[in-house]
């Protein structure tokens, strides 16, 4: 079915609204195919890549390698960026 691709494995960060340290899960992302087509009676956009739709999760980066080498796919890794939290208390806003 899928063979000879190229993945991304990858832990998407959180959005702004998002400041919970919950560990995400990690995914395989497949390369989208960029050709696009427009239905211009209802002025719809549409693509016939179905891979774009597919979001394969793990609970382990381990898991998603494991996957992918199964299958036979080439796989990147995208490594998540480390979060720096500065400490602060509340009383550190009136001190002088």
């Amino acid at each position: 079915m899928l063979k000879n691709i190229n993945v991304t494995i990858c832990k998407p960060s959180n959005t702004a609204m998002q400041s919970g340290t919950k560990n995400k899960l990690w995914h395989i992302k497949f390369p989208t195919d960029q050709t696009k087509f427009n239905y211009d009676l209802m002025n719809w956009t549409g693509s016939k890549d179905t891979k774009q739709q597919l979001s394969l999760n793990f609970a382990t980066k381990e898991q998603a390698i494991n996957f992918a080498e199964k299958n036979n796919w080439k796989y990147n890794i995208k490594e998540p960026k480390k979060r720096i939290v500065k400490v602060k208390s509340y009383a550190e806003n009136f001190t002088s």
